[in-house]
């Protein structure tokens, strides 16, 4: 058995992609600008990289699971494309008012990445533009980053900023990953 390492959990839109609200086509799809290049760090890096999202667009039939498959096999192309790979895609389908364990901030889609990928969730990092796509880390133990967006609810960055690291981009995000000594706490871009 494989022991477990850390890994570093990112939210898709608005983290990876471009969030345009219910992202449903391929063509849709633009990665943030250094998103590919912060990801291929850590693949350099060999730290696991796996993507967790919340997909409310399938539970309130804006798309379907064919059409979320889609977006995902671009989003890999554009990775591709830029030397980058995740390890694998996490996402919960349900609309906010359908009670589940799965939607961020619960920790469903992060235990079931842990045990499938042998991932130690207190040792491991979740970056995200939303304080509900970090969260988790309070809860498993493990280093939270808020990469704030224009769409960034004010809330999320003055709760965030009392409890989890802040960065300016996806990239520093990954910089202050690859500086940490084991994965120590501590606020970037001060």
């Amino acid at each position: 058995m494989t022991p477990p390492r850390p890994a570093v959990f990112l939210d898709r839109d608005g983290t990876v992609i471009i969030d345009t609200g219910y992202v449903s086509r391929p063509a849709d799809v633009t990665l943030i600008e250094g998103a590919a290049r912060a990801i291929a760090r850590l693949n350099a890096a060999g730290i696991p990289v796996v993507i967790v999202t919340n997909q409310s667009g399938i539970g309130r039939g804006y798309f379907s699971e064919s059409d979320f498959a889609l977006v995902e096999m671009r989003i890999a192309e554009l990775l591709a494309a830029g030397g980058a790979r995740v390890l694998a895609t996490y996402h919960c389908p349900h609309a906010p008012d359908v009670a589940c364990e799965c939607r961020k901030p619960g920790v469903k889609l992060f235990r079931d990445a842990a045990a499938e990928h042998a991932i130690d969730l207190a040792r491991s990092w979740y970056i995200g533009d939303r304080l509900r796509d970090i969260e988790p880390a309070a809860k498993l133990g493990g280093t939270g980053v808020l990469v704030p967006r224009r769409e960034t609810p004010s809330a999320d960055v003055v709760a965030a900023g009392e409890r989890f690291v802040i960065s300016t981009t996806l990239d520093a995000a990954v910089t202050r990953v690859l500086e940490a000594k084991p994965l120590a706490r501590s606020r970037d871009d001060e």
